[in-house]
């Protein structure tokens, strides 16, 4: 359509996507309920880590919509509690493996030469090594022979700033190698060569004229691995190696269950199916996002 903004041209293109909508829409909806975490426990007068003996194993009633657990505690203020770490843990490492991938790849197709050799082939080690054996190795590492300050290992946050930490510093190479591309062919467009024929450094031409243009695909690029994120936090909770209790997220609580999931199946089945849809819910979007930012269509839209 002439005279559309570009940004108006992508939005309606992604909305054209009826599944990455919808996958918009469950998280979101995701989203509000984790914030909300706190106001639904008020509201129902609990506390996700107050244990009811008494309690154990209720079905779902007004006051615990969803049943309680094995130790009387409520079910629905756990999965929200549990969603917000998830959430937290998804997105955050998420864009920590962005900002990490994006400046190596930025410098390495910029500079080019030894560097790019040098960092293209790290990247390539990086890549070569069994992801999840790796996670599972890094996760048993014990903080306390690194050196770290005592009240930081007995933190009980430290399970979470951990596994962000290995996710980020394993999960940025995707991101490196596409953004390397993308830069190698920004440099010799015009537009970069008339900041250079102007005086323009390196730096503030990588970050004011190539930057800019690499956005879409960096954006695409963290949403996809954002739910490829939640489910590796899941499985290392799975295995006890991910978020510790009492924190809850989906992978503990998942764990929880494991050995209740024939006398109470539905303990299992509540955070499976929460990370079943994040995770899909977050590919429909990137896919979508993809379609919307694809360079080629807006070239030709504009």
């Amino acid at each position: 359509m002439r005279g559309e903004s570009v940004f108006a041209f992508a939005r309606r293109r992604f909305l054209r996507h009826r599944l990455a909508v919808a996958g918009a829409v469950c998280l979101a909806v995701l989203a509000a309920a984790a914030a909300a975490a706190p106001l639904a426990a008020a509201a129902l007068g609990t506390d996700p880590e107050m244990a009811d003996l008494l309690g154990r194993f209720a079905p779902p009633s007004p006051e615990h919509p969803l049943g309680t657990d094995d130790l009387g505690r409520d079910v629905l203020v756990r999965l929200l509690y549990g969603g917000r770490i998830s959430l937290f843990v998804g997105l955050v490492a998420a864009v920590c493996a962005a900002a990490l991938g994006t400046v190596v790849g930025l410098i390495a197709g910029y500079r080019g030469g030894w560097l790019d050799a040098f960092l293209m082939r790290f990247t390539d080690g990086v890549i070569a090594l069994p992801a999840l054996p790796l996670l599972i190795v890094l996760a048993a590492v014990d903080l306390s022979k690194l050196g770290l300050p005592a009240g930081l290992v007995a933190s009980e946050d430290i399970s979470l700033y951990r596994i962000v930490a290995i996710v980020a510093a394993v999960g940025w190479t995707t991101v490196a190698r596409l953004v390397r591309a993308s830069t190698l062919a920004l440099r010799a467009r015009p537009f970069v060569l008339a900041a250079q024929a102007q005086g323009a450094g390196p730096l503030r031409i990588m970050v004011v004229h190539i930057l800019p243009n690499l956005a879409s695909s960096i954006v695409v690029a963290t949403t996809l691995a954002a739910g490829n994120i939640i489910l590796l936090e899941s499985v290392l909770s799975f295995l006890g190696l991910g978020i510790q209790p009492p924190i809850p997220s989906w992978g503990n609580l998942l764990t929880n269950a494991q050995e209740l999931v024939w006398s109470a199946p539905m303990l299992a089945v509540w955070p499976g199916l929460l990370i079943f849809v994040t995770v899909v819910s977050f590919n429909f979007v990137g896919d979508g996002l993809q379609d919307a930012l694809d360079p080629r269509a807006l070239e030709r839209h504009t």
